[in-house]
């Protein structure tokens, strides 16, 4: 089998052949191994597989050698021609065989300090709290600044709660919250303890079968190949329009050679031509459009910008947006940016609209690491069918 094969993760050029092997008349395929990649594009391409009398095979693509193997070597898998020995499946490894090179110490013995349950890491009882830190202080603080949306409804939505943002207290001081000490490396610690390996007195090395006489083995100088009486072709496509023409077996290796140069490069060098001049006018109309695309996009960020849950970042927004309008050909990574900036704002608000708990289940949950119970989801049959009364 020769040819292209372009499928999923699939992209190669096959080479596979069929050989008998002269002692059991068993055929077997033979796969090309590290085949070429196939011309991945909409152009017409010629794939050529040459077998030269000295065992050679030469894979070319659009007259260009890509690939190079010999039949009898290893570049096939499995190869052609078997192993002149293999393994004795009789051959059994002695119970007695030690592999072990190397092995614990039968005469060590774990000191009596040796303290297997000393943690890693231990308080620093040498660290003081920093002067000025605040006990009493939340790190985040609601938003003063934040205004319930207009179209807030607290049934569908639950009921509002303000956004948090980080306390001012505790960016400027040394810290807040219940302050606790560093840990730090405990000089105590020496983990599990291990006997120290030896050498095995017993080992034997590696055990292997001994290897016998191959009864598959054959030599051979040429392959026996059968003859080529039909060429078939085997795909499968979700894909209609896909054509093969201009299938070439012969013995002329210069006859191939003049096909390609006759029939294939005139039409090639046509649809380049052709590829080339949907390029060009591709590169126009996108430059056409991009005056016109600017225009929209920063009109649209103008809007955005002027959100009510984006209030607190309309600032940024519109800084961003006017060094956009200054450099006209960043207008893409203006609106990436916008996009991402607008999705952590909205991510940051829904988190923030859970309903509200009293401090002192807050405080509990976060203590006893609760989770709160999710809210009870509406009855949306029942809506439906009121409504539909």
């Amino acid at each position: 089998m020769f040819g292209p094969d372009k499928c999923g993760a699939t992209n190669k050029v096959h080479f596979i052949f069929r050989h008998k092997h002269p002692k059991t008349g068993l055929y077997k395929e033979h796969h090309l191994k590290f085949p070429p990649a196939i011309m991945n594009d909409k152009l017409t391409h010629v794939y050529t597989a040459v077998i030269h009398p000295n065992n050679k095979v030469s894979i070319l693509i659009d007259g260009e050698e890509k690939k190079s193997a010999d039949l009898l070597s290893d570049d096939f898998e499995p190869p052609v021609l078997p192993p002149q020995t293999i393994k004795d499946p009789e051959d059994k490894k002695p119970e007695d065989w030690d592999e072990r090179a190397k092995i614990p110490d039968p005469d060590a013995s774990k000191p009596e300090d040796w303290d297997e349950d000393a943690p890693y890491e231990i308080e620093d009882i040498e660290a003081e709290k920093p002067e000025g830190w605040l006990d009493d202080e939340p790190e985040e603080i609601d938003d003063e600044e934040a205004v319930k949306p207009e179209d807030w409804d607290d049934e569908e939505d639950g009921a509002w709660e303000v956004p948090k943002v980080p306390n001012p207290k505790c960016i400027d001081g040394p810290g807040c919250g219940e302050w606790k000490r560093p840990m730090k490396k405990n000089p105590a610690y020496k983990g599990k303890w291990y006997a120290a390996m030896i050498d095995n007195p017993a080992y034997k090395g590696i055990w292997k079968a001994r290897d016998i006489p191959n009864p598959d083995y054959f030599h051979l100088v040429k392959p026996s190949l059968e003859p080529i009486s039909a060429v078939g072709i085997e795909i499968w496509t979700m894909q209609d329009g896909i054509l093969f023409d201009n299938i070439l077996v012969t013995n002329d290796e210069e006859l191939g050679k003049h096909y390609r140069d006759t029939e294939w490069k005139v039409k090639f060098d046509l649809e380049k031509a052709e590829q080339k001049k949907e390029e060009e006018k591709d590169v126009a109309a996108g430059s056409a459009a991009l005056p016109k695309l600017q225009s929209h996009v920063f009109k649209f960020l103008r809007k955005v910008a002027y959100l009510p849950i984006l209030a607190s970042q309309r600032e940024k927004i519109m800084d961003f947006i006017e060094k956009g309008e200054e450099r006209p050909e960043v207008t893409l990574s203006v609106l990436g940016g916008a996009c991402v900036l607008l999705l952590i704002v909205i991510f940051r608000f829904l988190c923030s609209g859970k309903k509200t708990s009293t401090k002192d289940d807050v405080g509990k949950a976060k203590k006893e690491d609760i989770t709160p119970a999710d809210d009870p989801i509406p009855d949306k049959g029942k809506g439906k069918e009121e409504e539909n009364k």
